[in-house]
Protein backbone atom coordinates (compact mmCIF):
# COMPACT_ATOMS: atom_id res chain seq x y z
CA UNK A 1 0.00 0.00 0.00
CA UNK A 2 3.15 2.47 0.90
CA UNK A 3 4.76 1.44 -2.40
CA UNK A 4 1.41 2.50 -4.34
CA UNK A 5 0.97 5.46 -2.83
CA UNK A 6 4.76 6.27 -3.31
CA UNK A 7 5.37 7.05 0.33
CA UNK A 8 7.48 5.36 2.56
CA UNK A 9 6.08 2.69 5.09
CA UNK A 10 6.94 4.77 8.17
CA UNK A 11 4.61 7.80 6.21
CA UNK A 12 2.03 5.66 5.32
CA UNK A 13 1.59 4.34 9.53
CA UNK A 14 1.70 8.30 10.35
CA UNK A 15 -1.25 8.77 7.99
CA UNK A 16 -3.53 5.52 9.16
CA UNK A 17 -2.48 6.60 12.60
CA UNK A 18 -3.34 10.32 11.82
CA UNK A 19 -0.02 11.34 14.00
CA UNK A 20 0.92 14.44 10.92
CA UNK A 21 4.25 15.45 9.67
CA UNK A 22 3.09 14.58 6.34
CA UNK A 23 1.08 17.07 3.59
CA UNK A 24 -2.54 16.93 2.96
CA UNK A 25 -1.67 16.18 -0.31
CA UNK A 26 0.24 12.99 1.01
CA UNK A 27 -2.52 12.21 2.93
CA UNK A 28 -5.18 11.92 0.09
CA UNK A 29 -3.00 9.96 -2.02
CA UNK A 30 -2.15 7.48 0.76
CA UNK A 31 -6.17 7.33 1.65
CA UNK A 32 -7.19 7.10 -2.27
CA UNK A 33 -4.82 3.92 -2.07
CA UNK A 34 -6.14 2.31 0.98
CA UNK A 35 -10.02 2.60 -0.62
CA UNK A 36 -8.60 1.38 -4.18
CA UNK A 37 -6.54 -1.86 -2.52
CA UNK A 38 -9.18 -2.29 0.69
CA UNK A 39 -6.45 -2.57 3.17
CA UNK A 40 -7.07 -3.53 6.53
CA UNK A 41 -4.70 -2.27 9.35
CA UNK A 42 -2.92 -5.42 11.72
CA UNK A 43 -5.06 -3.84 14.74
CA UNK A 44 -3.60 -6.45 16.88
CA UNK A 45 0.27 -5.83 15.86
CA UNK A 46 -0.04 -2.20 16.65
CA UNK A 47 -1.56 -3.02 20.08
CA UNK A 48 1.42 -5.85 20.67
CA UNK A 49 3.77 -2.88 19.46
CA UNK A 50 2.69 -0.75 22.17
CA UNK A 51 1.48 1.93 19.48
CA UNK A 52 -2.37 1.68 20.64
CA UNK A 53 -4.65 0.39 23.57
CA UNK A 54 -6.60 -3.05 22.73
CA UNK A 55 -10.07 -2.71 21.70
CA UNK A 56 -11.10 -6.51 22.49
CA UNK A 57 -13.29 -7.34 24.77
CA UNK A 58 -13.10 -11.18 26.03
CA UNK A 59 -16.69 -12.14 26.87
CA UNK A 60 -17.18 -15.70 28.30
CA UNK A 61 -20.64 -17.13 28.10
CA UNK A 62 -21.86 -20.79 28.83
CA UNK A 63 -23.53 -22.02 25.47
CA UNK A 64 -25.49 -20.01 22.95
CA UNK A 65 -27.99 -22.96 22.67
CA UNK A 66 -29.42 -21.01 26.10
CA UNK A 67 -31.87 -17.98 25.29
CA UNK A 68 -31.14 -15.94 28.02
CA UNK A 69 -27.37 -15.92 27.58
CA UNK A 70 -28.24 -14.48 23.80
CA UNK A 71 -30.02 -11.76 24.84
CA UNK A 72 -27.00 -10.79 27.97
CA UNK A 73 -24.99 -10.99 25.18
CA UNK A 74 -26.32 -8.64 22.74
CA UNK A 75 -26.73 -5.99 25.16
CA UNK A 76 -22.73 -6.31 25.82
CA UNK A 77 -22.40 -6.21 22.18
CA UNK A 78 -24.55 -3.05 21.40
CA UNK A 79 -23.05 -0.90 24.14
CA UNK A 80 -18.89 -2.11 23.29
CA UNK A 81 -19.31 -1.47 19.52
CA UNK A 82 -20.90 1.65 20.09
CA UNK A 83 -17.71 2.90 21.66
CA UNK A 84 -15.64 1.21 18.81
CA UNK A 85 -14.98 -2.16 21.06
CA UNK A 86 -14.98 -5.48 20.15
CA UNK A 87 -15.81 -8.64 21.64
CA UNK A 88 -14.43 -12.04 21.70
CA UNK A 89 -16.55 -14.80 22.51
CA UNK A 90 -16.07 -17.92 24.23
CA UNK A 91 -18.21 -20.92 25.52
CA UNK A 92 -17.54 -22.53 28.92
CA UNK A 93 -20.36 -25.30 28.91
CA UNK A 94 -20.70 -23.92 32.64
CA UNK A 95 -16.98 -25.73 33.22
CA UNK A 96 -14.69 -24.34 35.14
CA UNK A 97 -11.69 -26.39 33.56
CA UNK A 98 -13.05 -24.76 30.57
CA UNK A 99 -12.95 -21.57 31.21
CA UNK A 100 -9.28 -21.23 32.74
CA UNK A 101 -8.09 -22.69 29.64
CA UNK A 102 -10.23 -19.88 27.87
CA UNK A 103 -8.76 -17.23 29.54
CA UNK A 104 -5.37 -18.55 29.13
CA UNK A 105 -5.96 -18.23 25.70
CA UNK A 106 -7.93 -14.81 25.17
CA UNK A 107 -5.27 -12.85 27.96
CA UNK A 108 -2.74 -14.12 24.98
CA UNK A 109 -4.54 -11.26 22.79
CA UNK A 110 -4.10 -8.69 25.29
CA UNK A 111 -7.85 -7.94 25.93
CA UNK A 112 -8.56 -4.11 27.35
CA UNK A 113 -11.41 -6.03 29.65
CA UNK A 114 -12.77 -9.31 30.49
CA UNK A 115 -16.95 -10.03 31.19
CA UNK A 116 -17.06 -13.78 32.98
CA UNK A 117 -20.95 -14.95 33.34
CA UNK A 118 -20.59 -17.13 37.01
CA UNK A 119 -18.92 -16.52 40.41
CA UNK A 120 -16.91 -20.25 40.61
CA UNK A 121 -14.12 -19.49 38.83
CA UNK A 122 -10.47 -22.20 39.57
CA UNK A 123 -7.48 -20.71 41.88
CA UNK A 124 -5.26 -20.97 38.52
CA UNK A 125 -7.90 -18.58 36.98
CA UNK A 126 -7.54 -16.29 39.57
CA UNK A 127 -4.12 -16.13 39.36
CA UNK A 128 -4.17 -15.41 35.58
CA UNK A 129 -6.98 -12.54 36.19
CA UNK A 130 -4.48 -11.16 39.10
CA UNK A 131 -1.61 -10.97 36.89
CA UNK A 132 -3.87 -9.64 33.81
CA UNK A 133 -3.94 -6.29 35.51
CA UNK A 134 -7.02 -5.77 33.85
CA UNK A 135 -11.05 -4.71 34.13
CA UNK A 136 -12.60 -7.76 34.98
CA UNK A 137 -16.77 -8.10 35.81
CA UNK A 138 -18.70 -11.27 36.84
CA UNK A 139 -21.98 -11.35 35.91
CA UNK A 140 -25.28 -13.32 36.19
CA UNK A 141 -24.72 -14.42 39.93
CA UNK A 142 -24.78 -11.54 42.23
CA UNK A 143 -21.50 -11.45 44.60
CA UNK A 144 -21.16 -9.12 47.56
CA UNK A 145 -17.52 -9.91 47.36
CA UNK A 146 -16.79 -10.47 43.15
CA UNK A 147 -12.78 -10.48 42.10
CA UNK A 148 -13.56 -7.05 40.78
CA UNK A 149 -17.25 -6.07 39.23
CA UNK A 150 -20.07 -7.70 39.49
CA UNK A 151 -23.58 -7.41 37.72
CA UNK A 152 -26.11 -9.44 38.31
CA UNK A 153 -29.13 -10.53 40.72
CA UNK A 154 -29.88 -12.84 43.92
CA UNK A 155 -31.54 -16.54 41.89
CA UNK A 156 -31.71 -17.81 45.20
CA UNK A 157 -33.77 -15.06 46.36
CA UNK A 158 -36.19 -15.19 43.24
CA UNK A 159 -36.77 -18.38 43.68
CA UNK A 160 -37.94 -18.13 47.06
CA UNK A 161 -39.93 -15.49 45.74
CA UNK A 162 -42.01 -17.57 43.57
CA UNK A 163 -42.26 -20.63 46.36
CA UNK A 164 -43.81 -17.86 48.05
CA UNK A 165 -46.35 -16.57 45.94
CA UNK A 166 -47.16 -20.06 45.19
CA UNK A 167 -47.60 -21.04 48.68
CA UNK A 168 -50.29 -17.68 49.43
CA UNK A 169 -52.13 -19.22 46.09
CA UNK A 170 -53.10 -22.03 48.23
CA UNK A 171 -50.88 -24.75 46.94
CA UNK A 172 -49.18 -27.61 49.02
CA UNK A 173 -47.70 -30.27 46.32
CA UNK A 174 -45.03 -29.26 44.66
CA UNK A 175 -42.70 -29.96 41.82
CA UNK A 176 -39.57 -28.89 40.22
CA UNK A 177 -38.11 -29.39 36.44
CA UNK A 178 -34.92 -28.39 35.53
CA UNK A 179 -31.65 -29.32 33.91
CA UNK A 180 -28.98 -31.29 35.61
CA UNK A 181 -27.02 -29.19 38.16
CA UNK A 182 -23.76 -31.43 38.28
CA UNK A 183 -21.99 -27.80 39.23
CA UNK A 184 -22.89 -24.97 41.23
CA UNK A 185 -25.09 -22.53 39.02
CA UNK A 186 -27.78 -19.77 38.91
CA UNK A 187 -30.16 -22.72 38.66
CA UNK A 188 -29.54 -24.83 41.37
CA UNK A 189 -29.69 -21.58 43.07
CA UNK A 190 -33.10 -20.75 42.08
CA UNK A 191 -34.03 -24.01 43.52
CA UNK A 192 -32.71 -23.98 46.58
CA UNK A 193 -34.75 -20.91 47.21
CA UNK A 194 -37.66 -22.27 46.06
CA UNK A 195 -37.32 -25.29 48.62
CA UNK A 196 -36.28 -22.88 51.33
CA UNK A 197 -39.77 -21.33 50.67
CA UNK A 198 -41.95 -24.46 50.52
CA UNK A 199 -40.42 -26.01 53.72
CA UNK A 200 -40.68 -22.73 55.24
CA UNK A 201 -44.41 -22.97 54.09
CA UNK A 202 -44.52 -26.63 55.71
CA UNK A 203 -45.41 -27.77 52.60
CA UNK A 204 -43.73 -30.66 50.28
CA UNK A 205 -41.83 -30.79 46.99
CA UNK A 206 -42.86 -33.98 46.06
CA UNK A 207 -40.50 -34.37 42.79
CA UNK A 208 -38.06 -32.77 41.33
CA UNK A 209 -36.68 -33.72 37.62
CA UNK A 210 -33.14 -32.92 36.33
CA UNK A 211 -32.66 -33.48 33.02
CA UNK A 212 -29.52 -33.95 31.51
CA UNK A 213 -30.48 -31.84 28.49
CA UNK A 214 -30.41 -27.75 27.62
CA UNK A 215 -33.41 -25.94 29.27
CA UNK A 216 -35.58 -26.07 25.95
CA UNK A 217 -38.74 -26.15 24.89
CA UNK A 218 -38.79 -30.03 24.31
CA UNK A 219 -37.23 -30.83 27.39
CA UNK A 220 -40.03 -28.73 29.42
CA UNK A 221 -42.01 -31.37 27.07
CA UNK A 222 -40.95 -34.27 28.16
CA UNK A 223 -39.78 -33.63 31.57
CA UNK A 224 -43.43 -32.70 33.13
CA UNK A 225 -44.56 -36.47 31.55
CA UNK A 226 -41.40 -37.83 33.54
CA UNK A 227 -42.72 -35.85 36.88
CA UNK A 228 -46.21 -36.47 36.75
CA UNK A 229 -46.03 -40.45 35.73
CA UNK A 230 -43.61 -40.63 39.53
CA UNK A 231 -45.66 -37.58 41.30
CA UNK A 232 -49.28 -37.28 40.19
CA UNK A 233 -50.60 -36.08 43.00
CA UNK A 234 -48.12 -32.51 42.27
CA UNK A 235 -50.36 -29.32 42.42
CA UNK A 236 -48.38 -26.82 40.86
CA UNK A 237 -44.87 -27.06 39.10
CA UNK A 238 -41.90 -24.89 38.75
CA UNK A 239 -39.83 -24.94 35.91
CA UNK A 240 -36.20 -23.65 35.43
CA UNK A 241 -37.26 -21.20 32.43
CA UNK A 242 -39.85 -20.13 30.53
CA UNK A 243 -39.18 -22.41 27.40
CA UNK A 244 -39.63 -25.70 29.20
CA UNK A 245 -42.53 -24.03 31.15
CA UNK A 246 -44.42 -23.71 27.68
CA UNK A 247 -43.19 -27.09 26.39
CA UNK A 248 -44.99 -28.45 29.87
CA UNK A 249 -48.55 -25.92 28.56
CA UNK A 250 -48.30 -27.59 25.45
CA UNK A 251 -48.10 -31.41 26.80
CA UNK A 252 -50.79 -30.62 29.14
CA UNK A 253 -52.96 -29.18 26.07
CA UNK A 254 -52.37 -32.76 24.73
CA UNK A 255 -53.17 -34.47 27.57
CA UNK A 256 -56.75 -32.97 28.08
CA UNK A 257 -55.10 -31.24 31.43
CA UNK A 258 -56.41 -27.83 32.31
CA UNK A 259 -54.00 -25.57 33.15
CA UNK A 260 -53.95 -24.19 35.76
CA UNK A 261 -57.60 -25.45 36.97
CA UNK A 262 -55.39 -29.31 37.27
CA UNK A 263 -51.86 -28.50 37.32
CA UNK A 264 -50.45 -24.53 38.02
CA UNK A 265 -47.13 -23.58 35.77
CA UNK A 266 -44.84 -21.23 36.75
CA UNK A 267 -41.79 -20.05 34.39
CA UNK A 268 -38.47 -18.00 34.77
CA UNK A 269 -36.96 -15.08 33.14
CA UNK A 270 -39.80 -14.00 30.91
CA UNK A 271 -38.83 -15.13 27.56
CA UNK A 272 -40.66 -14.11 24.15
CA UNK A 273 -41.63 -17.30 23.92
CA UNK A 274 -44.29 -17.08 26.43
CA UNK A 275 -45.84 -14.34 24.31
CA UNK A 276 -47.33 -17.32 22.34
CA UNK A 277 -49.99 -18.36 24.81
CA UNK A 278 -52.87 -17.03 25.17
CA UNK A 279 -52.31 -15.97 28.65
CA UNK A 280 -49.81 -14.49 30.87
CA UNK A 281 -47.38 -17.00 32.21
CA UNK A 282 -46.69 -16.74 35.45
CA UNK A 283 -43.10 -15.98 35.89
CA UNK A 284 -39.98 -14.05 36.91
CA UNK A 285 -39.05 -10.83 35.43
CA UNK A 286 -35.25 -10.30 34.73
CA UNK A 287 -33.83 -7.68 32.10
CA UNK A 288 -31.15 -9.86 30.81
CA UNK A 289 -30.53 -6.90 28.23
CA UNK A 290 -30.06 -4.35 30.99
CA UNK A 291 -27.52 -6.86 32.39
CA UNK A 292 -25.43 -6.94 29.94
CA UNK A 293 -25.44 -3.08 29.21
CA UNK A 294 -24.71 -2.33 32.66
CA UNK A 295 -21.77 -4.96 32.52
CA UNK A 296 -20.08 -2.87 29.48
CA UNK A 297 -20.57 0.89 30.88
CA UNK A 298 -18.47 -0.25 34.11
CA UNK A 299 -15.96 -1.98 32.11
CA UNK A 300 -15.90 0.95 29.73
CA UNK A 301 -15.50 3.30 32.64
CA UNK A 302 -12.26 1.35 34.32
CA UNK A 303 -10.99 1.60 30.57
CA UNK A 304 -11.10 4.76 30.48
CA UNK A 305 -9.69 5.13 33.95
CA UNK A 306 -12.70 6.17 35.57
CA UNK A 307 -14.20 4.51 39.52
CA UNK A 308 -17.43 2.39 39.28
CA UNK A 309 -19.31 0.49 41.63
CA UNK A 310 -18.14 -2.99 42.58
CA UNK A 311 -21.92 -4.62 42.95
CA UNK A 312 -24.51 -3.64 41.30
CA UNK A 313 -28.18 -5.77 41.94
CA UNK A 314 -30.52 -5.65 38.18
CA UNK A 315 -32.86 -7.28 40.86
CA UNK A 316 -36.56 -9.17 39.62
CA UNK A 317 -39.94 -8.79 39.70
CA UNK A 318 -42.41 -11.44 40.36
CA UNK A 319 -45.40 -11.43 37.35
CA UNK A 320 -48.46 -13.12 38.45
CA UNK A 321 -49.88 -14.36 35.72
CA UNK A 322 -52.98 -16.81 34.95
CA UNK A 323 -50.98 -19.92 34.93
CA UNK A 324 -51.30 -20.81 38.48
Amino acid sequence: MAEAAGVSKMTASRVLRNEGGFSEQTRERVLAEVARLGYLPNRLATVFSGDQKSTFIGVSIPDLGNEVFTHVLEGIDRKLCSFGHQTVLGMTQRAAGEEEKWIETVLAWQPAGLILTGRAHTNRSLQLLENAKIPVVEIWDLNSSPFDMCVGLNHFDSGYQMGRYLLTKGYTRFGYVGTSHDAANAAAARLNGFDRAIADGSASLKKQVLLKDVPGFYTGYYGIEQLLSGAPETEVVFFQNDNMAVGAIHFCESQKISVPRDLGIAGWGELPIASVLPYRLTTVQVNHLRIGQIASEKLLMRINGDSARKVTDVGFRLIEGETV
